[in-house]
């Protein structure tokens, strides 16, 4: 049973759920986004409000922030970037015909996926739309972008001569339970991936590895070869919606609406861990430094070691589901539909660990060293016996 932790700070500043959490690339801020419209900047050195974002007309569905502008989009049907010293609103991109969703920065680029069953890709500079991505036949729910480039081997991308002048993609997840690679210069639809009967609400991309991983509400997770669209491996042991993934050394980590999270070793497919103690769904999950970290419908975070499935520690406090969660310099960050950001000491529980792994290593080290010895001496006596049947063979045939 894991012991339970209280939070170190509350922010009561929003006056409705907190929808989504972004960390900074850089780590000296925390971006969250509500229902009541607005979102706000906090700062990770002393968890302070530095920002609050106020303009979109309704509900803020997603944010974004990199180190010196914040991305909101809104039921409102528009996307809106943000000054992060000012808080100055520097750009609406406007276009969609119903809810903006999801919104995904890389590059130069900004792309978006809506209810009106469109993803659009934006000039991050310009405030102007540059391609248009129709063909779902419903809501667009989850993003993913990569390049070619990290996929494609030369003589397969000079079979691409349309595509050559830019080689990004844009990956989509629809609730007509289909997923769409694009051509983001030219709006064309490269790959459409069949196989998942119910709708897609989870991307991760291994472009190294040339591997997508999507979850469903079909309960299963697939993983499709990004290139030949091939279906690699239909991962089935979820009793319930597939929520929320995260990809770390080839090892997948599922949450899901049958109240577990479900550990995978990418190569096999093989299930590893399950990591049991929820109450209700797992709607976010995040691994760190061995321990992986959920947040639930039931209102409550919790801390497991990865390896053993053990539950460590609960984090209680929060009213309504935790959304999102994030992790900086030992703090963990947990926004709620209860319109509070909560923030968690846990150097503890990650020192513990620490030990734990040290010690493992140093197990595994004295094994291994064991073992050389021993097959040291087994070849030191095998030789011996070499030689002596060597020497019995020379003296029979004398």
């Amino acid at each position: 049973m894991g012991n339970s932790g209280s939070a170190v700070k509350v922010c009561t500043d929003h006056q409705g759920g907190i929808n989504w959490l972004s960390l900074s690339p850089d780590g000296q801020r925390l971006l969250t986004g509500s229902e009541d419209g607005t979102a706000r900047l906090w700062s990770t050195a002393d968890s302070q409000c530095h920002g609050h974002f106020q303009g979109h007309e309704s509900y803020i569905t997603f944010c974004h922030l990199e180190n010196e502008a914040a991305f909101t989009c809104s039921a409102d049907h528009t996307i809106r970037k943000w000054d992060v010293v000012t808080g100055q609103c520097l750009a609406i991109y406007r276009g969609h015909t119903s809810i903006v969703n999801r919104i995904l920065v890389a590059k130069d680029y900004l792309f978006s996926g809506s209810y009106d069953r469109t993803a659009r890709c934006w000039s991050v500079d310009k405030e102007k739309q540059i391609q248009e991505f129709r063909g779902h036949r419903n809501c667009v729910l989850t993003l993913a972008h990569y390049s070619s480039r990290d996929v494609l081997e030369e003589e397969e991308e000079e079979e691409e001569e349309e595509e050559k002048v830019s080689r990004d993609l844009l990956v989509t997840g629809s609730t007509d339970c289909t997923v769409k690679v694009w051509w983001v210069s030219s709006g064309r639809c490269y790959q459409t991936l069949l196989g998942h009967t119910g709708a897609v609400l989870c991307l991760i991309l291994d472009a190294p590895n040339r591997e997508l991983f999507s979850g469903s509400t079909d309960y299963t997770i697939r993983t499709w070869n990004i290139v030949t669209g091939e279906q690699l491996k239909v991962f089935k042991e979820h009793q319930g919606s597939v929520i929320c993934l995260e990809l770390v050394n080839r090892h997948l980590y599922s949450g899901s609406a049958d109240r577990t999270v479900k550990c995978w070793f990418v190569d096999t497919g093989e299930r590893i861990q399950t990591y049991k103690a929820h109450k209700h769904s797992v709607s976010t999950l995040k691994y760190h430094a061995g321990i992986l970290f959920t947040g639930s419908g039931d209102a409550c975070a919790r801390a497991f070691n990865s390896r053993s499935g053990v539950l460590q520690k609960i984090f209680r406090g929060h009213k309504f589901i935790i959304n999102c969660i994030q992790i900086h310099n030992e703090l963990l960050y947990t926004a709620s539909h209860d319109g509070t950001l909560r923030i968690w000491d846990i150097r503890g529980i990650c020192k513990r660990n620490k030990r734990r792994l040290k010690k493992e290593r140093s197990v595994q080290g004295r094994s291994s060293q064991k073992g050389s010895l021993s097959r040291l001496f087994n070849n030191k006596v095998g030789c011996m016996v070499q030689q002596e049947n060597r020497e019995h063979e020379a003296v029979e045939l004398m």
